[in-house]
Protein backbone atom coordinates (compact mmCIF):
# COMPACT_ATOMS: atom_id res chain seq x y z
CA UNK A 1 0.00 0.00 0.00
CA UNK A 2 0.78 3.26 -0.90
CA UNK A 3 1.61 6.28 1.79
CA UNK A 4 -0.04 9.49 1.50
CA UNK A 5 2.30 12.09 1.23
CA UNK A 6 2.04 14.77 4.02
CA UNK A 7 1.68 17.57 0.85
CA UNK A 8 -1.18 18.22 -0.77
CA UNK A 9 0.15 20.72 -3.17
CA UNK A 10 4.32 21.21 -2.76
CA UNK A 11 4.37 24.05 -5.49
CA UNK A 12 2.82 26.22 -2.64
CA UNK A 13 6.34 26.70 -0.88
CA UNK A 14 8.20 27.12 -4.19
CA UNK A 15 10.37 30.03 -3.72
CA UNK A 16 8.75 31.69 -6.95
CA UNK A 17 5.27 31.21 -6.18
CA UNK A 18 3.66 34.16 -5.08
CA UNK A 19 0.81 33.39 -2.85
CA UNK A 20 -2.94 35.49 -3.23
CA UNK A 21 -1.88 37.27 0.25
CA UNK A 22 0.74 38.87 2.04
CA UNK A 23 0.61 38.29 5.67
CA UNK A 24 2.25 41.26 7.43
CA UNK A 25 2.90 43.43 4.51
CA UNK A 26 -0.40 44.81 3.65
CA UNK A 27 0.41 47.95 5.25
CA UNK A 28 3.47 47.93 2.34
CA UNK A 29 1.51 46.92 -0.34
CA UNK A 30 -0.55 49.76 0.31
CA UNK A 31 1.95 52.44 0.25
CA UNK A 32 3.49 51.23 -3.17
CA UNK A 33 -0.21 50.86 -4.35
CA UNK A 34 -0.06 54.56 -3.81
CA UNK A 35 3.07 55.59 -5.27
CA UNK A 36 1.75 54.31 -8.75
CA UNK A 37 -2.40 55.57 -8.15
CA UNK A 38 -1.74 58.41 -10.24
CA UNK A 39 -0.03 56.31 -13.06
CA UNK A 40 -2.79 54.30 -13.30
CA UNK A 41 -5.24 57.69 -13.36
CA UNK A 42 -3.05 59.79 -15.70
CA UNK A 43 -0.69 57.24 -17.59
CA UNK A 44 0.51 59.84 -20.15
CA UNK A 45 1.57 62.39 -17.75
CA UNK A 46 4.17 60.51 -15.22
CA UNK A 47 6.40 57.93 -14.66
CA UNK A 48 7.09 56.07 -11.17
CA UNK A 49 10.21 55.01 -9.42
CA UNK A 50 9.82 53.27 -6.11
CA UNK A 51 12.68 51.37 -4.03
CA UNK A 52 11.80 48.10 -2.37
CA UNK A 53 14.32 47.60 0.16
CA UNK A 54 14.91 44.91 2.99
CA UNK A 55 17.07 42.20 4.44
CA UNK A 56 17.22 38.72 2.87
CA UNK A 57 13.45 36.95 3.50
CA UNK A 58 11.97 40.07 4.08
CA UNK A 59 9.03 39.65 0.99
CA UNK A 60 10.64 41.95 -1.09
CA UNK A 61 9.91 40.08 -4.46
CA UNK A 62 7.02 38.56 -3.06
CA UNK A 63 5.43 41.72 -2.40
CA UNK A 64 6.54 43.31 -6.11
CA UNK A 65 5.22 40.62 -7.95
CA UNK A 66 2.04 40.51 -6.07
CA UNK A 67 1.60 44.44 -6.69
CA UNK A 68 2.91 43.64 -10.74
CA UNK A 69 -0.40 41.14 -10.81
CA UNK A 70 -2.76 43.93 -9.29
CA UNK A 71 -1.21 47.34 -10.94
CA UNK A 72 -2.12 45.34 -14.30
CA UNK A 73 -5.29 44.18 -13.49
CA UNK A 74 -6.07 47.92 -12.61
CA UNK A 75 -5.09 49.13 -15.47
CA UNK A 76 -6.51 46.65 -17.56
CA UNK A 77 -9.97 47.75 -15.97
CA UNK A 78 -9.32 51.11 -17.38
CA UNK A 79 -8.46 50.23 -20.61
CA UNK A 80 -4.49 50.73 -20.51
CA UNK A 81 -2.20 48.65 -21.41
CA UNK A 82 0.07 47.77 -18.88
CA UNK A 83 2.66 45.52 -18.54
CA UNK A 84 4.44 44.37 -15.23
CA UNK A 85 8.34 43.03 -15.86
CA UNK A 86 10.12 40.91 -13.32
CA UNK A 87 13.72 40.74 -13.64
CA UNK A 88 16.29 39.38 -11.97
CA UNK A 89 19.66 41.79 -11.98
CA UNK A 90 22.23 39.13 -10.97
CA UNK A 91 20.86 36.88 -13.32
CA UNK A 92 21.92 38.98 -16.65
CA UNK A 93 25.47 39.59 -14.26
CA UNK A 94 24.33 43.20 -13.76
CA UNK A 95 24.70 44.21 -17.00
CA UNK A 96 22.39 47.21 -18.13
CA UNK A 97 22.62 45.98 -22.09
CA UNK A 98 21.17 41.75 -20.71
CA UNK A 99 18.41 43.71 -18.71
CA UNK A 100 17.39 46.12 -21.83
CA UNK A 101 17.91 43.20 -23.81
CA UNK A 102 15.29 40.48 -21.89
CA UNK A 103 13.00 43.92 -21.67
CA UNK A 104 12.88 44.15 -25.18
CA UNK A 105 12.13 40.42 -25.54
CA UNK A 106 8.86 40.67 -23.84
CA UNK A 107 7.57 42.78 -26.92
CA UNK A 108 10.01 41.28 -29.69
CA UNK A 109 10.71 37.73 -28.52
CA UNK A 110 13.18 37.28 -32.13
CA UNK A 111 14.86 40.29 -31.51
CA UNK A 112 18.61 40.01 -32.36
CA UNK A 113 20.87 39.44 -29.46
CA UNK A 114 23.61 41.34 -31.15
CA UNK A 115 24.50 44.42 -32.74
CA UNK A 116 23.19 46.69 -30.15
CA UNK A 117 24.21 49.59 -27.55
CA UNK A 118 22.11 49.69 -24.13
CA UNK A 119 21.18 53.39 -25.57
CA UNK A 120 19.84 51.71 -28.90
CA UNK A 121 18.21 48.80 -26.93
CA UNK A 122 16.23 51.38 -24.36
CA UNK A 123 15.10 53.47 -27.54
CA UNK A 124 14.45 50.45 -29.06
CA UNK A 125 12.40 49.60 -25.62
CA UNK A 126 10.28 52.88 -25.82
CA UNK A 127 9.73 52.91 -29.42
CA UNK A 128 8.18 49.06 -28.85
CA UNK A 129 6.47 50.79 -26.36
CA UNK A 130 5.04 53.63 -28.67
CA UNK A 131 3.80 51.53 -31.22
CA UNK A 132 1.87 49.52 -28.93
CA UNK A 133 0.54 52.70 -26.83
CA UNK A 134 1.72 50.24 -23.72
CA UNK A 135 3.11 51.25 -20.68
CA UNK A 136 5.77 49.62 -18.40
CA UNK A 137 6.35 49.00 -14.64
CA UNK A 138 10.08 47.26 -14.71
CA UNK A 139 11.37 45.63 -11.59
CA UNK A 140 15.08 45.24 -11.41
CA UNK A 141 15.34 42.52 -8.49
CA UNK A 142 18.64 42.36 -6.87
CA UNK A 143 19.26 46.02 -8.44
CA UNK A 144 22.03 45.92 -5.84
CA UNK A 145 24.07 43.72 -8.84
CA UNK A 146 23.75 46.62 -11.20
CA UNK A 147 24.27 49.35 -8.96
CA UNK A 148 27.75 48.08 -8.41
CA UNK A 149 28.53 46.87 -11.90
CA UNK A 150 27.72 50.00 -13.62
CA UNK A 151 27.15 52.83 -10.97
CA UNK A 152 25.77 55.72 -11.61
CA UNK A 153 26.03 56.02 -15.85
CA UNK A 154 23.28 52.90 -16.07
CA UNK A 155 20.75 54.36 -13.42
CA UNK A 156 21.17 57.95 -15.56
CA UNK A 157 20.05 56.39 -18.44
CA UNK A 158 17.34 54.66 -16.88
CA UNK A 159 15.66 57.58 -14.81
CA UNK A 160 16.27 60.36 -17.32
CA UNK A 161 15.38 58.85 -20.20
CA UNK A 162 11.95 60.97 -20.32
CA UNK A 163 14.34 64.35 -20.55
CA UNK A 164 15.09 62.79 -24.10
CA UNK A 165 11.50 62.61 -24.79
CA UNK A 166 10.31 65.73 -24.73
CA UNK A 167 6.10 66.33 -25.24
CA UNK A 168 5.76 62.13 -25.40
CA UNK A 169 3.97 59.95 -22.91
CA UNK A 170 6.08 58.61 -20.14
CA UNK A 171 5.78 54.84 -20.31
CA UNK A 172 8.71 53.47 -18.19
CA UNK A 173 8.32 52.89 -14.29
CA UNK A 174 10.83 51.62 -12.12
CA UNK A 175 10.55 49.53 -9.06
CA UNK A 176 14.23 48.47 -7.73
CA UNK A 177 14.68 46.07 -5.17
CA UNK A 178 17.61 45.86 -2.99
CA UNK A 179 19.09 45.03 0.05
CA UNK A 180 21.17 47.83 1.27
CA UNK A 181 20.19 51.28 0.10
CA UNK A 182 23.40 52.57 1.52
CA UNK A 183 24.95 51.27 -1.69
CA UNK A 184 23.30 54.22 -3.91
CA UNK A 185 25.82 56.55 -1.62
CA UNK A 186 28.07 54.79 -4.37
CA UNK A 187 26.32 56.89 -7.48
CA UNK A 188 26.50 60.37 -7.82
CA UNK A 189 24.22 62.84 -6.96
CA UNK A 190 22.36 63.34 -9.96
CA UNK A 191 21.40 59.62 -10.25
CA UNK A 192 20.67 59.59 -6.90
CA UNK A 193 18.61 62.35 -6.21
CA UNK A 194 16.13 60.17 -9.08
CA UNK A 195 15.72 57.22 -7.32
CA UNK A 196 15.24 57.94 -3.38
CA UNK A 197 12.06 59.93 -3.55
CA UNK A 198 9.70 56.39 -2.66
CA UNK A 199 11.40 54.12 -0.61
CA UNK A 200 9.10 51.08 1.07
CA UNK A 201 11.05 49.47 3.69
CA UNK A 202 10.78 46.05 4.88
CA UNK A 203 11.36 45.04 8.29
CA UNK A 204 12.47 41.53 9.55
CA UNK A 205 9.67 39.27 10.43
CA UNK A 206 9.48 38.85 14.32
CA UNK A 207 8.35 35.05 15.21
CA UNK A 208 4.61 35.13 15.77
CA UNK A 209 4.24 37.05 11.94
CA UNK A 210 6.62 33.85 11.01
CA UNK A 211 3.84 31.46 12.47
CA UNK A 212 1.60 33.14 11.18
CA UNK A 213 3.23 33.34 6.87
CA UNK A 214 4.00 29.45 7.94
CA UNK A 215 0.47 28.29 8.67
CA UNK A 216 -1.00 30.73 5.36
CA UNK A 217 1.46 28.45 3.82
CA UNK A 218 0.42 25.07 4.99
CA UNK A 219 -2.92 25.51 4.66
CA UNK A 220 -2.55 25.45 0.67
CA UNK A 221 0.63 23.21 0.74
CA UNK A 222 -0.11 20.24 3.62
CA UNK A 223 -2.55 17.63 4.12
CA UNK A 224 -5.09 19.00 7.41
CA UNK A 225 -3.02 18.37 10.43
CA UNK A 226 0.10 16.98 8.51
CA UNK A 227 2.30 19.91 10.26
CA UNK A 228 2.23 19.44 14.09
CA UNK A 229 1.33 22.99 15.88
CA UNK A 230 5.35 22.67 17.68
CA UNK A 231 6.89 21.88 14.35
CA UNK A 232 5.34 25.53 13.15
CA UNK A 233 6.47 27.10 16.47
CA UNK A 234 10.47 25.43 16.34
CA UNK A 235 10.53 26.23 12.20
CA UNK A 236 9.71 29.80 13.24
CA UNK A 237 12.02 30.02 16.03
CA UNK A 238 14.43 28.76 13.73
CA UNK A 239 14.16 31.25 11.29
CA UNK A 240 14.07 34.28 13.67
CA UNK A 241 17.41 33.28 14.41
CA UNK A 242 18.31 33.43 10.97
CA UNK A 243 17.30 37.33 10.77
CA UNK A 244 13.48 36.83 10.56
CA UNK A 245 14.10 34.60 7.19
CA UNK A 246 10.72 34.05 5.59
CA UNK A 247 12.00 32.51 2.65
CA UNK A 248 14.24 30.04 4.96
CA UNK A 249 11.48 29.12 7.28
CA UNK A 250 9.76 28.51 3.82
CA UNK A 251 12.09 26.13 2.60
CA UNK A 252 12.76 24.63 6.03
CA UNK A 253 9.48 23.39 6.81
CA UNK A 254 9.41 21.94 3.08
CA UNK A 255 12.56 20.12 3.65
CA UNK A 256 11.14 18.74 6.90
CA UNK A 257 8.40 17.31 4.49
CA UNK A 258 10.25 15.95 2.50
CA UNK A 259 11.87 13.68 5.36
CA UNK A 260 8.72 13.25 6.67
CA UNK A 261 7.61 11.65 3.63
CA UNK A 262 11.00 9.58 3.60
CA UNK A 263 10.14 7.98 6.83
CA UNK A 264 6.50 7.28 5.32
CA UNK A 265 5.54 9.62 8.44
CA UNK A 266 2.10 10.94 8.54
CA UNK A 267 2.85 14.64 10.28
CA UNK A 268 5.64 16.67 10.37
CA UNK A 269 7.40 16.19 13.61
CA UNK A 270 9.96 18.29 14.92
CA UNK A 271 12.89 15.52 14.72
CA UNK A 272 12.10 15.90 11.26
CA UNK A 273 12.60 20.03 11.50
CA UNK A 274 15.76 19.38 12.87
CA UNK A 275 17.08 17.03 10.43
CA UNK A 276 16.30 19.51 8.10
CA UNK A 277 18.02 22.16 9.54
CA UNK A 278 21.00 20.21 9.76
CA UNK A 279 21.05 19.29 6.10
CA UNK A 280 20.94 23.11 5.37
CA UNK A 281 22.66 24.79 7.96
CA UNK A 282 26.32 22.90 9.29
CA UNK A 283 25.33 20.66 12.34
CA UNK A 284 27.58 19.79 15.50
CA UNK A 285 30.98 19.22 15.01
CA UNK A 286 32.32 16.28 16.41
CA UNK A 287 35.70 18.09 17.30
CA UNK A 288 33.15 19.85 19.29
CA UNK A 289 31.39 17.21 21.03
CA UNK A 290 34.53 15.11 21.77
CA UNK A 291 36.14 18.12 23.75
CA UNK A 292 33.10 18.35 26.03
CA UNK A 293 33.54 16.81 29.93
CA UNK A 294 31.65 13.72 30.85
CA UNK A 295 29.24 14.97 32.37
CA UNK A 296 28.19 17.26 29.72
CA UNK A 297 28.15 15.00 27.59
CA UNK A 298 25.58 12.72 29.82
CA UNK A 299 23.25 15.75 29.96
CA UNK A 300 23.53 15.98 26.12
CA UNK A 301 23.05 12.80 25.52
CA UNK A 302 20.32 12.69 27.51
CA UNK A 303 18.87 15.67 25.82
CA UNK A 304 18.93 13.70 22.41
CA UNK A 305 16.95 10.84 24.25
CA UNK A 306 14.06 13.17 25.08
CA UNK A 307 14.03 14.38 22.12
CA UNK A 308 14.18 11.37 20.46
CA UNK A 309 11.42 9.74 21.74
CA UNK A 310 9.06 13.20 21.76
CA UNK A 311 6.95 14.70 19.37
CA UNK A 312 7.41 17.88 21.08
CA UNK A 313 10.19 20.24 20.08
CA UNK A 314 10.61 21.48 23.66
CA UNK A 315 11.41 20.05 26.88
CA UNK A 316 11.56 21.01 30.36
CA UNK A 317 15.21 21.18 32.01
CA UNK A 318 14.16 18.90 35.04
CA UNK A 319 12.95 15.74 32.56
CA UNK A 320 16.29 16.26 30.94
CA UNK A 321 18.05 16.16 34.58
CA UNK A 322 16.04 12.66 35.46
CA UNK A 323 17.68 11.26 32.04
CA UNK A 324 20.55 13.01 32.99
CA UNK A 325 20.76 10.84 36.05
CA UNK A 326 20.31 7.43 34.14
CA UNK A 327 23.17 8.49 32.19
CA UNK A 328 25.07 8.84 34.95
CA UNK A 329 24.11 5.10 36.30
CA UNK A 330 24.95 3.41 33.18
CA UNK A 331 28.36 4.62 33.21
CA UNK A 332 28.72 4.52 36.65
CA UNK A 333 29.32 8.08 37.69
CA UNK A 334 27.50 10.11 40.37
CA UNK A 335 24.95 12.88 38.93
CA UNK A 336 26.12 16.37 39.58
CA UNK A 337 24.12 18.70 42.14
CA UNK A 338 20.83 20.61 40.15
CA UNK A 339 22.91 23.90 40.22
CA UNK A 340 26.16 22.06 38.17
CA UNK A 341 23.74 20.48 36.19
CA UNK A 342 22.38 24.10 35.36
CA UNK A 343 26.25 25.38 34.56
CA UNK A 344 26.74 22.06 32.63
CA UNK A 345 23.22 23.14 30.42
CA UNK A 346 24.37 27.15 30.22
CA UNK A 347 27.82 25.68 28.78
CA UNK A 348 26.08 23.44 26.45
CA UNK A 349 23.68 26.95 25.40
CA UNK A 350 26.62 28.92 24.64
CA UNK A 351 27.99 26.16 22.14
CA UNK A 352 25.20 25.94 20.35
CA UNK A 353 23.96 22.31 20.99
CA UNK A 354 20.89 23.04 22.96
CA UNK A 355 18.90 26.51 23.42
CA UNK A 356 17.42 27.34 27.06
CA UNK A 357 14.69 29.79 27.28
CA UNK A 358 13.11 30.52 30.62
CA UNK A 359 9.34 30.08 30.67
CA UNK A 360 6.13 30.14 32.89
CA UNK A 361 4.45 26.96 32.71
CA UNK A 362 0.66 27.07 34.84
CA UNK A 363 1.45 24.08 37.28
CA UNK A 364 5.03 25.08 37.72
CA UNK A 365 5.47 28.78 37.60
CA UNK A 366 8.64 30.28 35.82
CA UNK A 367 10.86 27.17 35.04
CA UNK A 368 13.92 26.52 32.10
CA UNK A 369 12.77 24.85 28.67
CA UNK A 370 15.25 23.11 26.31
CA UNK A 371 15.20 23.20 22.68
CA UNK A 372 17.29 21.24 20.43
CA UNK A 373 17.72 23.60 17.10
CA UNK A 374 21.12 22.38 15.72
CA UNK A 375 21.11 18.72 15.04
CA UNK A 376 18.47 15.72 14.55
CA UNK A 377 18.08 13.58 18.37
CA UNK A 378 18.76 10.37 16.61
CA UNK A 379 22.04 11.73 15.16
CA UNK A 380 22.69 13.35 18.27
CA UNK A 381 22.94 10.43 20.18
CA UNK A 382 24.68 8.28 18.21
CA UNK A 383 27.24 10.83 17.84
CA UNK A 384 27.63 11.11 21.72
CA UNK A 385 27.52 7.34 21.98
CA UNK A 386 30.48 7.21 19.67
CA UNK A 387 32.46 9.71 21.62
CA UNK A 388 31.81 7.92 25.08
CA UNK A 389 33.27 4.94 23.53
CA UNK A 390 36.30 6.65 22.98
CA UNK A 391 36.70 7.87 25.80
Amino acid sequence: MLHQSVFKDESKLDINYVPPSLPHRERERRLLSGFFEFLLQFPDRMAQRVIITGDVGTGKTALSKHFGAEVVLQGNKRGLRLRYIHINCREYRGSLFLILQKSVTFFRPNFPRRGYSAEELLETLMQCLDEENAFVVLALDEFDSLVEREGSDAIYKLTRLQETRQDRPQRLSLVCIMRDISLLQKLDASARSTLQRNVVNLEKYARDQLVDILNDRISMAFERAAVTEDSVLFVAELAQSESGNARFAIELLWRAGKYADSEAADRVLPEYVRIAFSSILPSVKKSELASLGLHEQLLLLSAARVFKESESAYALLSEVEKGYAVACEEYGESPSSHTQVWKYAQFLSTLGFIKLEVVTVPTRGRTTRISLPSIAAAELEREILSSLKKN
